[in-house]
């Protein structure tokens, strides 16, 4: 019965996003920090790039690369990513009678903290892991909290009054179900996801840089190896593969947006050979890049997203 009960109110959800985001695409709502995406067809693999958020499928299903893990997200599953973790994602279980819809919410890290400080130590059963992404089926709670935030939509005369309070629920509902304990890492300044975290930071903006490893491990305030060792935990890759993965999305985009040849964009993004870029842009995106750009423009579907 409590199984019946659960399907039927994710699909009373999935009707929500589907009344509002009525196109392919990410829609973008007046809550900033709330947006729904809906896809009617299979897809070819996409970048996306997760940050700190909670993604939730509604209907149909993706799969999920990062690095070589492969993982299938479905309908009901909720998804926890604590840092900015550039993947391969694409739609699988779809059809034009059922799109694929999703819900994605970022999340405020100095609120996690806040609650996570004035909550009552939660004794969990849960084991906390190293990775910076968790997966959990979607509990009523959240729900039927994230029903009434889409609900409010409707209401914009009130969303500056009430949608902070259901945001503040939707962090005391996380730290209280299976994510809370990769939450709760966010609270620790000196875990060693943190200090993984602001590494991954610090990539994200010199990702052009040549950077040896010791350089990095310093930053995180540990040796080489026990970086390296929390750095895969964390992220799932290793750095050099985090590294290389940024550069050529970033490669990627400047292709499309910027109609720059491979060779001229590899040296955008800080390799040295273009052969090497070639290769290496195959490994990841399956095509040559000039195949790749070509097909993509040939594409409707957005070109990159940093959405669930």
């Amino acid at each position: 019965m409590a199984e019946f009960q659960l399907q039927q109110d994710i699909s009373g959800l999935a009707n929500l996003v589907s009344n509002i985001a009525q196109t392919d695409g990410d829609f973008y709502t007046p809550i900033p920090e709330l947006v729904l995406c809906r896809c009617s067809t299979t897809q070819t693999p996409i970048p996306c790039t997760f940050g700190l958020g909670l993604g939730v499928i509604v209907q149909g299903g993706k799969r999920v690369t990062l690095g070589g893990e492969v993982s299938d997200h479905k309908a009901g599953q909720s998804v926890i990513t604590t840092l900015e973790l550039p993947m391969i994602s694409y739609v699988t279980d779809v059809s034009s009678e059922k799109p694929y819809l999703g819900i994605w919410l970022k999340l405020d890290p100095q609120i996690i903290c806040q609650l996570d400080a004035e909550m009552e130590p939660i004794v969990s059963h849960h084991k906390p892991s190293m990775r910076a992404i968790s997966i959990a089926t979607l509990d009523e709670g959240i729900m039927d909290a994230l029903t009434r935030l889409i609900r409010l939509l409707n209401e914009p005369y009130l969303l500056s009054y009430i949608v902070p309070l259901i945001q503040r629920e939707i962090v005391i509902r996380l730290l209280n179900s299976e994510h809370g304990p990769n939450l709760r890492k966010l609270a620790v300044a000196e875990c060693p996801s943190q200090k993984i975290s602001k590494v991954v930071d610090w990539l994200k903006q010199h990702y052009t840089e040549n950077m040896p490893i010791d350089d990095l491990a310093n930053k995180a305030h540990m040796s080489s190896s026990v970086f390296r060792q929390h750095f895969r935990a964390v992220v799932g890759i290793s750095p050099l593969q985090y590294v290389k993965n940024l550069r050529l999305q970033n490669a990627r985009q400047l292709m499309i947006s910027e109609d720059l040849d491979a060779a001229s964009a590899a040296l955008r993004v800080g390799y040295e050979s273009p052969s090497q870029f070639s290769r290496e842009y195959r490994r990841l995106f399956g095509e040559p890049p000039s195949r790749d750009i070509k097909r993509i423009l040939k594409s409707a579907w957005p070109k990159e997203s940093h959405l669930y």
